[in-house]
């Protein structure tokens, strides 16, 4: 093998050579260069928006603490303490709105009475506000910080990605760079610390007591510039056009050695398994053609094979198909169907749909193969099926498919689920068809059962006259959602409702407009209800909500809006002569909030808070205790 002529894997390593490792090498030592040199402005820019950023989160902090000022100045115990002059109370006072209101400290000023302080000393970003009594005299000043300068140190380190240090009148409060705690850093400028150079900036904030809050921002000069970049890019373009002309020239030198594969490859792909590949020669292309006729043998011989595994793969098809009738599972059995359908005719591709709903759009469930370059033959053929309710095969610019009904709405007066295959280039044989045909009516014996199997298992948590759950089904979920509100510390509420004077609407108009009020008030809970909660008829004219994740006072602002919406009903009479107008007592109460914390406990607390309603006068909701 000359020189001249080089093997296969000579030509890809000078290929690679050419066209990879030269091109990088200049790259790499351009980066390099470019990655040395300084930027002066790029520092300068990078601060100024620095200090911006820090300015404005800086003025966030101050307008958390603002927040914080009202509600401290507006707290009626505090002014109270004031009033009364009680220096015992005020500092008490202070020191319970600070953990209420996350403030870092407070200090309050009262004329006559001296200073009070809450909190750490390395608060900043303080809001200050008047103190007035209720003539408008001011009678105070109040000083409140809602942010620590750690805290706002790591948080701008956070979000800018720069060193941040924190001073208060010359003293450090809190430094991000432990070997900046002590330097002597300049307003502005270049500060070499701990053997790395620096640029140093200052943003200026008025403290506590006419304090100065400077924040230090530190930017390490070792980041690459835009200018750079375009460097970089010119050079890959260049890269870019060097490796695309030397790939054309080895390309074409490559191109008559593989076109013999090809036209072969081609044969083959017709179905020609007769086909060889001269392999003459010693390099790795003639090893090639060598181990290409080796497959084209292979392939033949596989062939036959083939053919009988056909054979067994549509006996397994029927006895997968009698299975069918034992799941449980419609989509699993649709996926199921689906697969076998498409591999036991040949399709390409296919689909099930079904509705979720009797009154619901049809919607695709499961799918196997590509069915999407036959969407619109798929789409006619299940058209057809859902106006005849029986199996249609359909041609359409030389693609074929078939589709299946496999349920319908009792009165048979709607297609419910649909299966639906395709392919292209040549028709359904009729073995297909039939074939296809027993499948489907096995499946739809197996979506009947799993139908079946659905309305027995509702029917078994259900109550029959209102469509909620019933009490034992509420005893289930009660104690799965507390265990689940336990194990991952969230909240779980509860209310529980009793319709008021029921007894006396059955007695007065019977008890079939006493049925018609509780399947209304049940429709108003399950219309109030979120999806995660569970509405349950707790026995009688009682009922109850479990609320997964919803503390006390959700609870009982949900229990406000299901009263108030029953008050607004008008219940027509069964005789017709005027409406029945009903009320609803409720009791409400959270895991949270309730000593013992268990299922019993829950339904304890929210039992007494809805007979304290019943007490207080009826059409209320009473928290628990």
């Amino acid at each position: 093998m000359s020189l001249l002529q080089p093997s296969f894997r000579g030509r890809l390593r000078l290929f690679f050579a050419l066209v990879v490792i030269l091109p990088l090498i200049v790259v790499a030592v351009v980066l390099f260069r470019l990655l040395g040199a300084e930027n002066t402005g790029r520092y300068d820019a990078r601060l100024g928006q620095a200090q911006l950023a820090a300015a404005g989160l800086y003025e966030d902090a101050r307008q958390e603490a603002v927040r914080a000022t009202h509600a401290v100045e507006t707290d009626a115990a505090l002014s109270t303490a004031i009033h009364d002059r009680n220096r015992r109370q005020i500092d008490a006072r202070l020191s319970a709105l600070a953990v209420r209101t996350a403030a870092e400290r407070i200090r309050l000023e009262v004329h006559g009475l001296g200073s009070f302080q809450a909190g750490t000393a390395d608060a900043l970003a303080p809001a200050v506000a008047d103190l007035q009594d209720s003539t408008g005299r001011s009678i105070g000043r109040l000083v409140i910080s809602t942010t620590s300068a750690e805290e706002l140190a790591l948080r701008l380190q956070r979000i800018l990605a720069l060193q941040v240090r924190i001073d208060q009148n010359g003293r450090t409060l809190a430094s991000t760079l432990t070997a900046a705690t002590t330097a002597r850093l300049p307003a502005r400028g270049q500060v070499q610390i701990g053997g790395e150079e620096y640029d140093a900036t200052t943003v200026a904030g008025q403290g506590f007591t006419g304090s100065r809050d400077d924040i230090r921002l530190l930017a390490r000069e070792n980041d690459g510039g835009p200018g750079g970049v375009l460097v970089v890019i010119a050079i890959t373009l260049g890269f870019l056009a060097l490796a695309s002309a030397f790939f054309m020239i080895v390309s074409r030198t490559l191109r008559s050695e593989v076109q013999r594969l090809l036209v072969a490859a081609r044969r083959l792909g017709r179905g020609d398994l007769s086909v060889s590949v001269p392999a003459e020669g010693s390099d790795e292309f003639a090893e090639l053609g060598k181990e290409f006729n080796s497959m084209a043998r292979q392939l033949e011989a596989r062939l036959d094979d083939l053919r009988r595994e056909r054979g067994r793969l549509q006996e397994a098809i029927r006895r997968v198909g009698e299975s069918f009738a034992r799941g449980l599972d419609r989509v699993g059995v649709l996926e199921i169907v689906i697969q076998t359908a498409v591999d036991g005719v040949g399709a390409a591709g296919g689909r099930a749909t079904m509705r979720r709903r009797a009154d619901a759009p049809m919607e695709e469930v499961a799918h196997s193969g590509d069915p999407a370059p036959f969407e619109r033959a798929l789409r006619a053929a299940e058209l057809a099926v859902t106006e005849a309710g029986q199996v249609a095969e359909i041609q359409i610019g030389g693609t074929s498919a078939l589709a299946a009904p496999l349920s319908a709405t009792e009165g048979g007066d709607r297609v419910l689920a649909i299966v639906s295959v395709a392919r292209a280039e040549r028709p359904f044989t009729a073995g297909e068809r039939e074939l296809f045909a027993y499948l489907t009516s096995q499946a739809a014996v197996s979506v009947e059962n799993v139908d079946l199997h659905e309305t027995v298992q509702r029917q078994a948590v259900t109550d029959e006259l209102t469509g909620l759950f019933n009490h034992r089904r509420f005893q289930e979920v009660i104690a799965a959602e507390v265990e689940r509100a336990r194990r991952y510390d969230q909240q779980m509420g509860l209310i529980m409702l009793d319709i008021d004077n029921f007894k006396h609407v059955n007695d007065r108009y019977g008890h079939v407009q006493g049925d018609m009020v509780l399947r209304e008030v049940a429709r108003v809970l399950r219309q109030s209800a979120r999806d995660i909660d569970e509405p349950a008829r707790y026995g009688g004219e009682e009922m109850a909500v479990a609320l997964p994740q919803t503390d006390l006072e959700g609870a009982f602002r949900f229990a406000e809006r299901v009263r108030q919406r029953i008050e607004a009903l008008d219940l027509p009479l069964q005789d017709g002569e005027g409406v029945l107008k009903v009320t609803a007592s409720f009791g409400a109460a959270s895991l949270a909030e309730t000593p013992q914390q268990d299922k019993e406990g829950l339904v304890a607390a929210a039992d007494a808070a809805l007979y304290r309603a019943k007490r207080a006068g009826k059409n209320r909701t009473v928290k628990a205790e």
